[in-house]
């Protein structure tokens, strides 16, 4: 037995870590255990990937194939994005689309279908994926693609590695000619500021912002909104930049209302004029936490959950200005608080992302946590929004199944095709999928 955890440090379970040669032996793994699920780089933040059986995707790392024409990449399912980065930016190829860390598995990023800071022009990590293959309970290895099993690739992609464990991917990159990004900074005073920045910078590739969700009165929801595109400069150098790491877990008093509120009053008020331009390289607009290793210890040695949603537009600001003023008010802020605007959903079925804005707010783990996070719960379905999987360690299945409406085809699914006893998580087993 191994103790393991994710990367929020909440919980700390023992599991039987299960790993494999080839495919000969991971079929035998299968056909001898229940309860299992894939477990790439422990980067997800709750129990996603925590379980009985867990299988350790990290070894199945190899590149197989680049076609230089189209930009179609073939690897197995243990490759890291950040390897994918290193060797490709150089050679003028970019992720189309990518989270905010470089540090996950391409299997994890299908399983949990992430998506990034363009998501209202090139959508989920699913829409560069032509295919990929699969072994389901029985060992059999299937080539799943849109065009030839549908439901299948439906189910896979956001489907939290419930359908199966992932082997190899293609997918498509996308083309720059630098490392560099052209990044237009707008510090906005409020939540009316902050919509309407968005919507003014709307045509822009890239855009992200951090809010402030410890400001009061007219100043709910000011932020600094970041956005962007790659420049044209011919710059490809990347390479592997040293890391700076917490060496040890803080003192769980350390991360408080008054040093959250001193580090939220010092990193907005660094920006002096309501528009400003940078130049700014690829870690630092796309990845900006990956530069410090362990930052999860930050949080102390009870660990830290992410607490993201997304709400439809149409209630995005009204919901958004309820759920800033309870935060704000509870004294629990986050400083790590981004917010996304979102571009039309897909059709996989438990895929995250609709069309309207998402707030993500990390906070540290202690007993008068989670009634607060249930009072967010019952806000956000409130405003008919929806609970991020890949971020949660404590949503229950009447809130969970609220926000995804085609829960009962994947249900169906599973069942179907004899998944469901096969393939399980912690969270699996408490939401009810």
């Amino acid at each position: 037995m191994t103790n393991i955890m994710s990367w929020g440090m909440y919980p700390t379970i023992e599991s039987k870590l299960r790993k494999f040669k080839n495919l000969s032996d991971l079929k035998h793994t299968l056909s001898n255990n229940d309860n299992i699920i894939a477990y790439g780089n422990g980067r997800s933040y709750g129990d996603s990937a925590l379980g009985e059986n867990i299988i350790d995707m990290r070894p199945k790392d190899y590149f197989q194939s680049f076609d230089e024409d189209s930009g179609l990449l073939e690897v197995e399912a243990g490759v890291m994005l950040s390897d994918i980065l290193y060797s490709f930016v150089p050679r003028g190829w970019f992720l189309k689309v990518t989270p905010g860390t470089k540090l996950i598995t391409i299997g994890g990023a299908i399983a949990s279908d992430v998506h990034g800071k363009n998501h209202h022009v090139e959508g989920c990590f699913s829409q560069c994926v032509k295919e990929f293959d699969i072994m389901n309970s029985d060992g059999e290895i299937i080539n799943c693609s849109r065009e030839s099993t549908p439901e299948l690739f439906r189910a896979t992609c956001g489907g939290m590695g419930l359908t199966g464990v992932i082997l190899s991917a293609k997918i498509y990159l996308v083309k720059i000619n630098s490392k560099y990004i052209d990044q237009t900074t707008i510090k906005t005073k409020n939540l009316k500021e902050t919509f309407e920045a968005f919507e003014e910078y709307g045509g822009t590739p890239y855009s992200v912002a951090w809010i402030d969700c410890l400001a009061k009165g007219d100043e709910i929801g000011k932020c600094l909104l970041m956005v962007g595109n790659f420049r044209d400069d011919g710059k490809l150098d990347y390479k592997r930049a040293k890391q700076k790491v917490i060496p040890f877990n803080f003192p769980s008093f350390a991360l408080n209302n008054l040093s959250v509120r001193a580090f939220n009053w010092l990193y907005y008020g660094r920006v002096k004029e309501r528009v400003t331009k940078q130049r700014v390289d690829i870690d630092t607009f796309f990845y900006p936490l990956d530069a410090i290793g362990r930052w999860n210890r930050i949080y102390g040695k009870g660990g830290f959950t992410q607490y993201q949603f997304i709400l439809p537009k149409e209630s995005s600001y009204e919901g958004l200005e309820e759920i800033l003023r309870t935060i704000s008010d509870s004294g629990k802020g986050s400083f790590l608080a981004v917010l996304k605007l979102y571009g039309k959903a897909n059709e996989n079925y438990l895929s995250f992302p609709i069309e309207g804005y998402s707030l993500a707010l990390d906070f540290k783990i202690e007993k008068s946590l989670f009634p607060l996070l249930d009072k967010l719960d019952e806000i956000v379905l409130r405003y008919k929004g929806r609970i991020y999987l890949t971020k949660d360690v404590r949503v229950s299945k009447e809130t969970f199944e609220k926000g995804y409406p085609d829960i009962e085809k994947f249900r169906e699914f599973r069942r179907v095709n004899e998944l469901d006893k096969k393939f399980q998580s912690i969270q699996s087993q408490r939401v009810g999928i």
